[in-house]
């Protein structure tokens, strides 16, 4: 009977599931990730954060680092409903590179910037 005890706690121990995160807990690297819809407002932060990071990593040229958002608007794709940043710079010499849009998630997940808008 002890034996068997012992094998039940052993197993509750390592195959039970310990839940410690309560209401409000939130996922993502920069912890501002919930699991419902974020406002336009949170999307601009994060779009402008991203747009940074592009320019100080090289991807796209340094004097986007400081741009702001224009426009925030959410528009219907293939996949459903998307949050659309654009942001505009006239410093950059290339006229197809001076509007530049992110795409998120509703929920706030970053899914890709382009020059196209599509």
């Amino acid at each position: 009977m002890r034996h068997i005890f012992a094998v039940l706690i052993f197993s509750t121990c390592l195959f039970g599931t310990p839940v410690f995160a309560g209401a409000g807990h939130e996922h993502g690297h920069d912890g501002s990730h919930s699991h419902g819809p974020i406002s336009s407002e949170k999307a601009e932060v994060k779009a402008t954060k991203r747009v940074k990071k592009l320019a100080e990593s090289g991807k796209i040229d340094k004097s986007w680092v400081n741009v702001k958002a224009v426009s925030v608007e959410q528009k219907v794709y293939s996949k459903g409903p998307e949050w659309v940043i654009t942001f505009k710079n006239d410093k950059v010499s290339d006229v197809s590179k001076q509007t530049l849009y992110l795409f998120y998630m509703l929920d706030g997940h970053y899914i890709a910037a382009n020059y196209t808008g599509n």
